[in-house]
């Protein structure tokens, strides 16, 4: 049974409360889309989700199926429980804030993925002083011999997903990147709206 569905805007950030146990299904409605990611312990605000922590974990920079998200006090907190496309998700990369924007050439706001979490926390009630990194769904980072990095659009297309299963109750918060000067969304750099549905278990008829 789906407990909640909604289609997050381009651009935009939302916080779903999830429970042990039950899967959050991100759908790559257009494919371009790169989706931060973060999770936040119900139970105290400041455990949330940790990028250096999850690759220490995981003995990799990526995030595979089947593989955790664990937080800062190294508590598994999301569970990749399915992929469609068999990615290698990005955990490198930090979200991006007005800093960026305005070093990119922008004048006066832009939505950024750092104010998204910070907007979708407040929402909720709850304020962190830090913006913690972010797990970057869909988002297609490689890595050269050299050690440096080569950001790709992304290799996902229109319809594919994933399923991220909490391992505690938590807040799960999303951003549907709202990139559209550099190619981290797609060549045509164009955000756009994700899907998103919460259920209480991963079934054979998902998405």
């Amino acid at each position: 049974m789906t407990e909640y569905a909604q289609n997050l805007s381009a651009g935009h950030g939302a916080a779903y409360r999830m429970l042990a146990g039950q899967v959050a299904i991100v759908t790559n409605s257009h494919g371009n889309q790169v989706v931060d990611t973060w999770a936040v312990a119900s139970a105290d605000p400041s455990e949330i989700s940790s990028m250096d922590h999850t690759r220490s974990v995981n003995s990799s920079i990526f995030i595979e199926n089947g593989m955790a998200i664990v937080s800062n006090r190294r508590k598994a907190m999301l569970t990749l429980v399915s992929d469609s496309a068999a990615l290698r998700h990005d955990t490198l990369l930090c979200p991006c804030n007005a800093d960026l924007y305005q070093q990119l050439g922008c004048k006066g706001f832009h939505r950024s993925c750092c104010g998204n979490f910070h907007e979708a926390l407040a929402a909720e009630g709850i304020a962190v002083a830090h913006t913690p990194a972010s797990l970057n769904l869909f988002m297609n980072v490689a890595v050269n011999a050299d050690g440096s990095l080569d950001r790709r659009p992304p290799a996902s297309v229109a319809g594919d997903h994933v399923a991220l299963r909490a391992e505690m109750d938590l807040l799960l918060v999303l951003s549907a990147c709202p990139q559209d000067i550099t190619e981290i969304n797609g060549a045509d750099r164009t955000p756009r709206d994700v899907a998103v549905r919460i259920a209480d278990a991963l079934t054979e008829t998902t998405p």
